[in-house]
């Protein structure tokens, strides 16, 4: 399969990755693969910046709203599917697109999951008690505290990734990400890495206008409709949990709205320095669709 390529359209959140994708897929013959995290849940639409109706109907895209928020799935679930559904694909298609902005989502199809012990469940328990005691911030503080290599890259407002790290590092004495630095995984079809590069001061005032239009388009209504769920891990994510927050009165609604847009910008420059430690990437600006055929091109 080595006449077989899948690129990788990475970037920071608000960058323009769907319309991007959509191009380059027309481009290629190709459909996309959705590797946001966030765009699985077919209750959320607004807040995860899901491709729209229009978006979907010009290109096929896959791993978008084909998991309930009530469902239990995780990376090494995804990987499977992943390399599974593109076991089929590669049969009649020879490019394949995929874009999101979860990068470890990203990295386990490119390059396989290190192998991560078993987890006991007493020490399961000891780092659910954690949770439960001190909310998210005992989480963040311990995993700063034992591994700050990994702190400083993981979405610290994701509770699950929080606690399998401490899981891990409790159940070894190793930091969790000593265990992300394994062998990559060999792949029968070749892989083109693509990144969309921004303005720091631009890409803000694009984060900041995306979260008033989600407000407009009724985000809050979306959140209203998931609220009696609220409990769910895949709900403990910006901008849904800021705005259960405001539900339960710990905010106004302008609070929740400015903390939407503080938590997204900070996510952004997660994802940027994830991307930025991972030297495969070509980077292009949004505009360069062109530039970004052609770098492609060269590959096949």
């Amino acid at each position: 399969m080595n006449n077989k390529h899948l690129i990788v359209l990475a970037g920071p959140t608000a960058s323009g990755k769907t319309a991007t994708a959509i191009k380059l897929a027309k481009a290629f013959d190709a459909e996309i693969i959705s590797a946001d995290s966030r765009q699985f849940y077919k209750e959320l639409s607004i807040g995860t910046a899901a491709p729209t109706a229009e978006e979907l109907a010009q290109v096929k895209h896959h791993f978008v709203h084909n998991l309930s928020i009530e469902d239990k799935y995780d990376v090494a679930d995804y990987e499977k599917d992943v390399l599974s559904y593109l076991k089929q694909y590669f049969k009649t298609k020879d490019v394949a697109i995929m874009t999101g902005g979860s990068g470890l989502f990203i990295d386990a199809v490119c390059n396989g999951l290190d192998s991560i012990p078993d987890i006991s469940d007493e020490i399961r328990s000891k780092v659910t008690k954690i949770l439960e005691e001190g909310g998210i911030e005992a989480l963040q503080k311990e995993v700063e505290k034992v591994d700050n290599d990994y702190y400083q890259v993981v979405d610290k407002q994701n509770p699950r990734r929080l606690q399998r790290a401490l899981e891990v590092y409790y159940q070894t004495g190793q930091p969790y990400s000593t265990f992300r630095q394994g062998n990559t995984a060999k792949r029968d079809f070749n892989i083109i890495k693509l990144a969309i590069l921004w303005d720091r001061d631009k890409l803000i005032e694009r984060i900041n206008k995306r979260v008033d239009l989600m407000m407009e388009q009724g985000l809050l209504d979306e959140v209203k409709s998931v609220y009696p769920k609220r409990h769910l891990n895949s709900l403990n994510t910006v901008g849904y949990k800021e705005l259960l927050d405001y539900l339960d009165g710990k905010y106004t609604l302008e609070q929740a709205v400015d903390q939407i847009k503080i938590n997204t910008r900070q996510y952004a420059k997660r994802q940027m320095t994830w991307l930025r430690k991972n030297g495969d990437y070509q980077w292009f600006t949004a505009e360069q669709t062109d530039d970004m055929v052609a770098y492609v091109k060269k590959w096949l």
